[in-house]
């Protein structure tokens, strides 16, 4: 049990804002409860050796730099766009809609005559990510003045001579016909820690839990647990069926001519392999959701 003072507790920021939702789920299946005030930017937690408070991404990882909060979690973007001096404790593989990383994309309007970077010399780049996408130009030598966007970036695509925004699946960018010159930066969200505080103590160890059930939770989100009973003359061929990188379990049933088999295998590939291995005579076949899955 990791010991502490009675007033001593780890401060956890949250993003607020897109990544919100996604975030308090993913803090769910990990076996956190995280209840949200609409009016509040300290959640409470079902933790007493967490106090959470709320952020926006852009901003966590300077509190995190200077100790305001022990941890949080926000985007690599931001914390290159900071600058931030950090320990990056995990890479947890989500976004706001899919599991996959966003893009931060350098584009222009379907029409434009720019077609390569270097088309853009002595014009004007809006975005939010202006340090990135200042030294995204400086790398290339290309002279452009990068303006700071309050957001809705797409419209401005043709105010200006180009847009520097985040995409997770491009929609938005077709949707306003836009065209991709190039990706300046792919950004996933990060669990980081101030430097101090990782240097040893009950909160590193803390921050160190919290990082394993959040990298199980995200594990599990696209696997299911797949449960059967299968004949012992049946277990070859049915043990064929399954993903060759998965070992299944075994059990003897006290039917001794009869064994339970389970499996964790991906959610995409179940509604195939279920129908197979009732044709090869698997019964009683269970799927069911996983919340973690620790390696």
């Amino acid at each position: 049990m990791v010991q502490k003072s009675s007033k001593d507790k780890l401060v956890l920021g949250v993003p607020k804002g897109s990544l919100q939702e996604s975030t308090l789920d993913l803090f769910a299946r990990a076996g956190y409860n995280i209840s949200l005030s609409p009016r509040s930017y300290v959640p409470s937690i079902d933790d007493e050796q967490i106090s959470v408070i709320m952020f926006r991404a852009q901003e966590m990882s300077r509190y995190v730099e200077d100790g305001v909060i022990d941890a949080g979690l926000t985007g690599y973007d931001w914390i290159q766009e900071n600058e931030s001096d950090v320990a990056e404790v995990a890479e947890l593989v989500y976004a706001k809609q899919q599991m996959r990383p966003v893009q931060w994309v350098l584009a222009v309007p379907d029409e434009s005559p720019v077609r390569k970077v270097e088309d853009l010399n002595g014009g004007i780049v809006a975005t939010e990510l202006v340090n990135v996408t200042r030294r995204y130009f400086a790398a290339k030598g290309v002279n452009v003045k990068v303006e700071f966007s309050w957001g809705a970036t797409e419209v401005k695509a043709r105010l200006l001579d180009a847009i520097v925004d985040v995409t997770e699946t491009g929609g938005s960018l077709r949707a306003n016909n836009l065209r991709v010159l190039d990706t300046i930066l792919t950004s996933t969200t990060r669990f980081i820690a101030n430097k101090d505080v990782m240097k040893g103590g009950w909160k590193r160890q803390k921050i160190e839990n919290i990082a394993i059930l959040l990298k199980g939770a995200i594990a599990a989100r696209e696997k299911v647990g797949l449960k059967m009973n299968v004949a012992r003359k049946d277990l070859p061929a049915i043990v064929k069926l399954l993903p060759a990188e998965k070992s299944p379990t075994v059990s003897s049933l006290a039917e001794g001519d009869w064994v339970a088999v389970e499996v964790i295998v991906e959610e995409r590939i179940e509604r195939e392999l279920v129908p197979l291995l009732k044709r090869a005579g698997a019964t009683g076949i269970i799927t069911y959701p996983l919340n973690k899955v620790i390696p």
